[in-house]
């Protein structure tokens, strides 16, 4: 079965380069990226570029733009993301169907999240991201709430049914169940929705010695603030609260946080989990995940995620973590 990004040839990646301005020099190196397509490309006399080709069909072109201008508002405000690169006042680029960006290549490390005063420093940032994505709501993104990224997702594995006959009616019960629950929790908040980065976790975060940079916007969207902590803790109950409680010494310097988000942590860390596989069944015509992720789909999956589940079901009862 043939896949739109099949037509992706390395001469077309160059020459799409080349199209902007650019002048390659023929080395190109994947990136860890699967929804998208990322490389590293090769040019004369510069140093390399980060090009992103987006996946046909999932974004508009204005929910690019939206993402490509707040990266470019948080960089003019000296906060440490990488921005798309532009030319002639341009940010998105087309080359024979394919939509794509272009990055300045900017290295880095995992950040040590066992470092308190490395979290404290990433706190920070997040505090002055959000400064200024409470500014102003995004129009043309997703919204981040139960419906999008819960109840779509298992009405689609419903109709798909590509779930293993033996695990299928036990894991949809189980996210029907808990996604009754998460309903619930939400309706119960009245807390603001502001720009996030929206897929906060430790690899969209390069550490130097200069301190973290902020990549990969591609996921922001409108939601709670807590979305772009709760992927930096782990450990027991004890150690998420320390963690968190470095992470909003530095978030409180630039931006309020409402404590009553600190109850919406495990119930998006369930509607994550639910998407996430959802979303690996929505790209498995996609050449590349059979690749990556040969595990998938399997009856040893599906059984793992039901006993993941229970255990949320679990955590969904336990009062939220404290902040120190």
């Amino acid at each position: 079965m043939s896949h739109p990004y099949d037509a992706l040839s390395p001469d077309l990646i160059l020459d799409a380069v080349e199209s902007v301005g650019f002048e390659v020099n023929g080395s190109m190196l994947a990136l860890n990226s699967y929804e998208n397509r990322v490389l590293q490309i090769g040019l004369e006399e510069q140093q390399p570029v980060i090009a992103k080709f987006y996946r046909p069909q999932r974004w508009t072109d204005e929910a690019i733009l939206e993402d490509h201008q707040y990266s470019m508002e948080l960089a003019e405000q000296e906060i440490p993301v990488v921005a798309p690169l532009r030319n002639q006042q341009q940010s998105l680029f087309e080359y024979q169907g394919f939509r794509f960006a272009l990055y300045p290549r900017q290295g880095g490390r995992n950040p040590n999240l066992e470092n308190l005063d490395h979290l404290e420093w990433i706190g920070r940032f997040l505090g002055r991201i959000h400064a200024v994505g409470a500014s102003k709501p995004f129009v043309h993104r997703e919204n981040l709430d139960v419906q999008s990224l819960g109840w779509q997702s298992i009405h689609w594995l419903k109709a798909k049914d590509i779930l293993p006959p033996e695990h299928a009616a036990r894991y949809l019960a189980l996210c029907e169940a808990l996604l009754h629950q998460i309903d619930d929790i939400f309706a119960q908040q009245d807390l603001n929705s502001l720009r996030l980065h929206g897929d906060c976790h430790p690899g969209n975060i390069l550490w130097t010695d200069q301190g973290p940079h902020f990549v990969d916007m591609d996921d922001c969207r409108n939601g709670p603030a807590i979305q772009d902590l709760w992927m930096l803790l782990s450990g027991d109950r004890q150690e998420m609260s320390l963690q968190l409680s470095e992470l909003l010494e530095g978030y409180r310097l630039f931006q309020d946080f409402d404590s009553r988000q600190l109850q919406l942590i495990e119930p998006l860390r369930s509607l994550r989990l639910i998407h996430y596989s959802t979303w690996l069944a929505r790209r498995w015509d996609d050449p590349a995940f059979p690749k990556a992720f040969p595990w998938f789909n399997t009856s040893a999956y599906w059984q793992e995620q039901i006993a993941i589940l229970e255990q949320q079901q679990q955590l969904l009862q336990q009062p939220p973590l404290s902040v120190y």
